[in-house]
């Protein structure tokens, strides 16, 4: 039985921890919860405790991981980190979760309840996706993108690497989004994003 470890971080590190007991209690697993890792608290959470830093915690060989952190570059900065060290990484997909069987994953991913993925999307590695967020057909998700609550990535949309789409964000048919792009809370992107850019409003304008 593999040992699951958690890497805590902005926003979504406690709802984490409660799909993967959702999980444990509706699915049969080959990993249970082990512990977290933490820089900044040694505080445990739903008794689950903090084993170590995630700079120090040097991986064993039964262990995998979930990176819950919603920051994209935060994200991916430890990741490396800890891919570099050898780290394995597993899916954490919520029973609610709905997934369509032509569906790409990566590995790293986070599927929270009731999202939805549909038709021969592709979700590459580290990709969070939070309550109620939908995906849609053909569409590609690059890695480490970060998707909040109730946000739609429409048919054909192609959403750039690290990228973050705030609470009912959404982005029309076949449109692309760049690198590095954050798209404010209910906004609507009509036309394609540049990298690195934030846009926010109705429609999308950079800021």
């Amino acid at each position: 039985m593999k040992k699951v470890n958690y890497y805590r971080g902005w926003r979504i590190w406690k709802e984490a921890i409660e799909w993967a007991l959702d999980i444990l209690e509706h699915k049969d697993n080959d990993w249970v919860i082990h512990g977290l890792l933490d820089n900044l608290s040694s505080k445990p959470i739903a008794n689950i405790p903090v084993i170590d830093t995630i700079d120090n915690y040097a991986p064993k060989e039964d262990d995998v991981f979930i990176c819950a952190i919603g920051d994209p570059e935060t994200k991916m900065k430890f990741c490396n980190s800890m891919l570099n060290k050898g780290a394995q990484f597993v899916n954490l997909i919520h029973p609610t979760a709905i997934i369509g069987e032509s569906v790409s994953l990566g590995k790293g991913i986070i599927a929270c309840p009731y999202s939805v993925i549909s038709a021969n999307a592709v979700i590459e590695d580290f990709v969070t996706i939070n309550l109620h967020s939908t995906i849609g057909h053909d569409a590609i998700v690059k890695r480490g993108c970060t998707l909040s609550s109730h946000c739609d990535v429409t048919g054909h949309v192609v959403l750039g690497e690290n990228c973050f789409m705030g609470s009912h964000a959404l982005i029309i048919p076949s449109v692309t989004v760049e690198n590095n792009v954050k798209i404010g809370a209910g906004s609507v992107v009509i036309s394609r994003v540049k990298a690195n850019a934030t846009v926010f409003g109705i429609p999308a304008q950079p800021i």
